[in-house]
């Protein structure tokens, strides 16, 4: 009989150790688990801690700036496991560890305050929809539900999760006013205004809804096997909204948050505040509307100094 050889578990290094106490820490923030789960886990077990350890560090207190600017270059010169990473998917990591040592030097777990590099990235200029444009994918669509699909993301810069949420006690009307209350990341709660048209239209949609026994708003087009409106999923969603776009002729790709940005733009050249837009948007910074509606031509500000310049 052969010997048994007693293997001993791995003892995780002090820096697994502390990583997986950030994780939990976020957890226990509430943060959504597209942050904590895809974002910082892959980041930090899949990537950064790999590296650290190919490096032979292990204890947080060997951290230094100068180590972060040897993990970031070796990521733009060698890439990642599947191969060369772009300067957007490098900045997107970089970012994740610097929450996790920002996090970390507050708990007094540094030697010293460490700086993680970030990649520039040329901003890109994002294709948004006209109004125009948006119309014609509402007029293709055969249902009520993708009319309002389309609607609903294009008059309130909903994010497509939040949509999918809705129920009907989130439709709130006070004063001949109509707001949807809306639980955003971190399960913030919001009040995203809805004009009175589409107020009404959404009155209609959901008497219908109530009918068949659920409080939903948006829900699948045909009853499951338990016949039942089964909630709309993410993916049916994007599917319907690229199927909508191709009805309507637009040719470039259009999805779901693309709507988002199609809001956010009409929003500020027609004069809403960064501040009204934050708080619409449910950022909660400017620093996201800055750096990303950075694509408003030089016209927009144009015609924004001459009103302001303009006599009553």
């Amino acid at each position: 009989m052969a010997d048994l050889t007693l293997v001993k578990p791995e003892v995780p290094s002090a820096l697994r150790r502390l990583s997986d106490d950030f994780l939990a820490h976020c957890r226990a923030r509430g943060l959504s688990p597209k942050t904590w789960r895809d974002a910082y886990r892959y980041a930090l077990e899949e990537v950064f801690l790999p590296w650290c350890a190919e490096q032979g560090i292990t204890e947080p207190t060997q951290l230094s700036t100068r180590v972060l600017e040897r993990f970031t270059a070796h990521l733009l010169e060698d890439g990642g496991r599947r191969g060369p990473l772009s300067r957007a998917s490098v900045g997107s990591y970089a970012r994740s560890v610097k929450a996790f040592l920002g996090w970390a030097e507050r708990e007094g777990e540094l030697a010293e305050k460490v700086k993680v590099p970030t990649p520039a990235v040329k901003r890109r200029v994002l294709d948004v929809l006209s109004r125009d444009e948006i119309q014609a994918m509402e007029d293709a669509a055969k249902s009520e539900r993708d009319k309002l699909l389309v609607r609903v993301l294009a008059d309130t810069g909903l994010r497509l999760g939040e949509l999918l949420g809705l129920r009907a006690a989130d439709i709130a009307t006070a004063g001949g006013r109509t707001q949807l209350k809306v639980r955003g990341k971190g399960d913030q709660e919001r009040l995203v205004p809805v004009s009175p048209a589409l107020a009404r239209r959404l009155a209609r949609h959901l008497r219908g809804l109530r009918a068949e026994g659920t409080d939903r708003i948006f829900v699948a087009l045909r009853k499951g096997p338990e016949g039942r409106y089964a909630p709309l999923t993410q993916s049916g969603a994007e599917q319907a909204i690229r199927t909508l776009a191709v009805a309507a002729g637009i040719e470039r790709r259009v999805y779901p948050h693309l709507l988002r940005h199609s809001f956010a733009t009409h929003a500020l050249r027609r004069g809403m505040s960064t501040i009204q837009l934050q708080t619409i948007l449910g950022h909660s910074s400017l620093t996201m509307i800055s750096q990303v509606y950075s694509h408003l031509t030089t016209d927009d500000a144009y015609d924004a100094m001459m009103a302001l310049l303009r006599e009553d």
